[in-house]
């Protein structure tokens, strides 16, 4: 089944979903903070370890054919690594299930980055409770 849904994807590819699969930060933190993205760390238990965000869920690529019911269907599924490599890879897999999902084209390290100092103070009071 999924190997026809992959190719009925592929057939009907074209220049708006191209856009519609990529989300830049500014996007990205605006959605996030009016509760209406979900962001999913796809990176490896290690990865995670050494250092995480402190907020967004944790789902290893790996893992995430068996943790779906983890994911909200309602918000758009916003899927992150360090770069994009793998988060493209996820995002394109919860499309095939059905989710709405784009993936960060700045990665974790361009989060990493635009949160440094004030700006990640000021970003974590914005999203108050949202905070995991």
């Amino acid at each position: 089944m999924e190997r026809h849904a992959f190719a009925d994807y592929l057939r009907s590819f074209d220049y708006e979903e191209r856009l519609a699969m990529k989300i830049q930060l500014p996007e990205m933190f605006d959605l996030y903070a009016e509760g209406k993205a979900e962001l999913v760390d796809i990176r490896f238990r290690e990865e995670y370890a050494a250092w995480n965000l402190g907020f967004g869920l944790h789902i290893p690529l790996n893992e995430l054919p068996d943790r779906l019911e983890e994911l909200d269907r309602s918000k758009i599924i916003v899927t992150m690594c360090p770069h994009y490599d793998r988060a493209e890879i996820a995002r394109l897999y919860l499309i095939l299930q059905g989710f709405e999902s784009r993936y960060l084209t700045d990665g974790m390290l361009g989060i990493a980055n635009a949160l440094r100092g004030d700006r990640a103070r000021d970003y974590m009071n914005r999203i108050g409770d949202r905070r995991k």
